[in-house]
């Protein structure tokens, strides 16, 4: 899946690039068909929409990158307080008796290495099993929890401490699920690609007065947004580009080897 989306995100940049290369010589034609009918008229009355153009393009670019770059940050400290929160639940099973302590522990380190795999995965079908398998830990921890606070010798201390910890441990992974899934609408996309070809024809237009055709600014502004558009995808979609979220995992890899 990771290697099919990077070649999807590959494909539609080039693709970007070529459009905006072929609507720079559209408007520049344009601009040469004017200037040969008008040639007074040819570079008047232009510059507001090119300005308010521009400016749309620059404000949805800064929206989507710094979006993009507040979600992939969001998703990075997800995994440390999920790490957080499965370390404090797991140290808190220190108050239950001790002969009910190693039933939840042994759950405790499947779980941990589930949740550090969980998303990793490129195989869509293993990861999907991952998640159920760990809703199914989730419930039977809760259950052993939820028994041993229960039993005559158990600390009042524990149902107090213990199952709250073990209630946010179950909770966060629904934030986490939610995390992964929060892109802004696909029309935003649309309309970043929509004011890119735009803008080229723009430009292609702008610089149609050259006595000889000059491809150097189409290139360059073609190119600097396309590889823009690139990374804003590569970095929304952190666990399938080359922009990766993965390496946050080794705070829950971590974890799982000191449960020892």
């Amino acid at each position: 899946m990771a290697g099919a989306f990077e070649w999807i995100a590959l494909v539609s940049a080039v693709c970007l690039f070529a459009g905006m290369l072929l609507l720079a010589e559209v408007g520049r034609r344009m601009a040469a068909a004017r200037r040969a009918s008008d040639p007074e008229g040819a570079g008047k009355g232009g510059g507001a929409a090119e300005a308010g153009v521009f400016g749309l393009l620059g404000l949805l670019i800064a929206f989507t990158f710094s979006g993009a770059a507040l979600r992939f940050e969001d998703r990075r400290h997800l995994i440390s307080d999920e790490a957080n929160a499965i370390g404090t639940a797991y140290l808190r099973l220190d108050l239950l008796p001790d002969d009910a302590q190693a039933a939840i522990r042994d759950l405790f380190r499947k779980y941990a290495d589930l949740r550090a795999t969980a998303y990793g995965d490129a195989d869509l079908q293993a990861a999907s099993r991952r998640l159920s398998d760990g809703a199914a830990l989730q419930g039977e921890i809760w259950a052993k929890a939820w028994a041993a606070c229960r039993r005559p010798d158990a600390p009042a201390q524990a149902a107090m401490l213990l199952l709250p910890a073990v209630n946010e441990m179950i909770d966060i992974t629904t934030t986490r699920a939610t995390a992964t899934e929060n892109h802004p609408p696909a029309v935003v996309f649309l309309l970043l690609g929509g004011l890119c070809l735009i803008g080229a024809l723009l430009v292609g237009y702008g610089t149609a007065p050259d006595q000889s055709r000059s491809w150097f600014h189409p290139v360059i502004f073609a190119a600097v947004l396309s590889v823009t558009v690139y990374v804003i995808i590569d970095v929304e979609f952190p666990r399938l580009g080359l922009i990766r979220v993965d390496a946050a995992d080794h705070v829950l890899l971590d974890l799982r080897k000191s449960m020892q």
